[in-house]
């Protein structure tokens, strides 16, 4: 008898194994690993990834999702490359150009949805420097850090609005904006939201100072996009798919509701001032997300005559060891339905 209760146990605990086992796969994606890297800090925009994290949108889509801080839309690039993040957050230019100066590298990553349909990158100066256009800057002295994206895209604004002369004064990032107040040079370049709250923090009344954004003085590039590993992509485009879908409706939450989602911020950053985050997350919001474009085209979507035409400014601007093909940096097929990425029917309420 003890015989027949050992083995009639055994059989059970068999029995349950293979049930657990058959219930694995069903469950098996819900700690599917994700590593992302951001572009920069964790500021406003970062709220953006931040708010699908922390209402639990990519756990709910089975995934376990790392979120980090980066340091320029090259090092993200870099690093979604070599196989040290999964997916990140970068400017579209600064993918391109890592596409055409790297042919041979095995795992180029590609844009897998679109955020910033209009570039941020802007020009600014103060108005006691007598810039108010574009033409003003002819002759003048800018500055940026060399990876700066609206530096690096310079060429393209100043072909569009006949700009000629220019000096370059590099820096670090956390000195662009003081050697503009201090007057060493007189303009800059930056991303629009960051740049004027920088210049605000410096003492600078927003009054005095003068912003041109390269999309309303004729350059029409694209801006930030997610971007994935072709490894991720082959491996598991499912869990892409699920990310950019619990992304998706992270956002319409940051959109609906600004001040809640700074708090998202705050609890990676406690530092942070909340209510100068907010204005720059509004600001990003206004500026590169809610746009007129973003609206035609479809949030998350690209135009290919527009994706091509900045492809060849790119190559040009950039001077790439190469040109650009368009259809090797954009991959559309994991988007969410268009009906699900309405993010204008949130703002419209």
């Amino acid at each position: 008898m003890q015989f027949m209760s050992f083995t009639r146990r055994h059989a059970l605990a068999a029995m349950a194994a293979v049930l657990t086992a058959a219930a694995v796969p069903a469950a098996y994606g819900q700690g599917t690993p994700i590593k992302f890297q951001l572009d920069w800090r964790f500021e406003g925009p970062a709220a953006l990834f931040l708010a699908a994290q922390a209402k639990g949108y990519y756990k709910a889509a089975g995934l376990d999702v790392t979120i980090d801080a980066g340091n320029g839309s090259g090092g993200t690039v870099t690093r979604v490359a070599s196989g040290s993040y999964d997916m990140g957050f970068a400017d579209l230019a600064a993918l391109m150009e890592f596409h055409a100066n790297n042919p041979d590298a095995p795992n180029k990553p590609v844009a897998v949805m679109m955020v910033y349909n209009n570039t941020p990158a802007a020009v600014l100066a103060l108005k006691k420097s007598g810039i108010t256009k574009p033409a003003d800057l002819s002759g003048r002295k800018l500055g940026a850090p060399g990876f700066d994206a609206g530096r690096k895209a310079f060429p393209i604004f100043a072909k569009a609005n006949g700009i000629t002369g220019v000096q370059w004064t590099s820096m670090d990032p956390p000195l662009r904006e003081t050697m503009l107040v201090r007057g060493d040079i007189d303009a800059i370049t930056g991303f629009s939201f960051t740049s004027l709250l920088n210049l605000e923090a410096r003492g600078v009344k927003p009054q005095d100072i003068v912003v041109l954004p390269y999309p309303a003085h004729g350059v029409k590039l694209y801006g930030n996009v997610i971007i994935a590993s072709p490894k991720m992509i082959k491996d598991n485009p499912q869990a892409v798919k699920a990310f950019l879908a619990a992304f998706t409706k992270g956002v319409k939450d940051v959109i609906a509701d600004p001040k809640t989602a700074i708090g998202h911020v705050k609890a990676r950053d406690g530092i942070i001032n909340e209510a100068l985050e907010l204005r720059r997350l509004q600001l990003a919001i206004d500026a590169t997300v809610l746009t007129p474009d973003a609206r035609s085209e479809g949030f998350g979507n690209v135009m290919p005559p527009r994706l091509a035409l900045m492809a060849s400014q790119v190559a040009d601007a950039f001077g790439t060891k190469n040109r650009i093909d368009p259809d090797a940096v954009w991959n559309g097929g994991l988007l969410p339905p268009a009906s699900e990425r309405d993010i204008f029917a949130v703002a419209r309420k």
